[in-house]
Formats: structure tokens, sequence, C-alpha cells
């Protein structure tokens, strides 16, 4: 492993956000200011086509990233800060296999992702019920 790609490897390990990739230059740059917004792209795809990495899409526009774990967690992000929160809920787990099962499925995998703001704060405008 190159010297750019160890430090990258490091600042996405230390990382207690899920930052997107110009989070990961500015961190990896105070390190190593030669490191270049192409080799993190570049190492941040292939640590992702490895599966060290996972990439999360929350509604921003911008790929996000964290270590791959063995233990599952779900997230709730916040619309207005984007500040992501990871949890784990046995319940919401069993209620999934249910539906899969009632469904004729057996879950393999399943990503959840809940958006909201904080329980103290109006909602926004464009929020509220949507109809499927």
């Amino acid at each position: 492993m190159t010297g750019p790609r160890r430090i990258i490897a490091r600042v996405l390990s230390d990382s207690e956000d899920h930052p997107d990739v110009e989070a990961v230059y500015g961190r990896a740059t105070k390190i190593d200011p030669r490191i270049s917004i192409a080799t993190v792209y570049r190492t941040v795809r292939l640590f992702e086509e490895a599966g060290i990495l996972d990439r999360h899409d929350f509604g921003d526009g911008r790929a996000r990233y964290e270590e791959s774990r063995t233990e599952h967690h779900d997230h709730l992000i916040d619309v207005r800060s984007g500040e992501v929160v990871e949890f784990h809920d046995s319940e919401i787990e069993e209620l999934q296999r249910k539906i899969a099962a009632r469904l004729g499925f057996r879950l393999v995998d399943h990503r959840l992702e809940l958006y909201g703001v904080p329980a103290d704060e109006p909602l926004p405008k464009e929020s509220g019920p949507k109809s499927d």
C-alpha cells in the first residue's frame, strides 16, 4: 500500500462521521499536502470495490463513506444539519424479517435510513406525509 493510501485509510478509520470524498481529501491533505483529490477518489473507489468501505447516499447529493463492519446498524439522518446517527434496534430487525417472510422471502440484507429533524424544531415546509 502506498503512503497516500495509508493516510487515506487512516483518515477513514479515524472518522467518527460519514465523510464524503471532499472531507476525506481535506483531512488527508492536513497530514500530507501532496495528496491529490484524484488519489482520494481512486483510493476510495478501490476500498469500496474491495469491501473495505460502504458507500451511502443520504439524499444530500454526496456519496458518503464508512468502514465496512460485521455488525449491522441503521442510520437516522438530520435533514437540517446532515448529522448521521447510527443505531440498532432488534424490534425493527425482527419486523423486517417477518415482513419478508410474509411476502415469501428470506431476508439476506437490507439498509434502513430514516430522515428527520430534531423533535423540538418545526418541520421544513417541503416535509410532511408523502403518499405512495
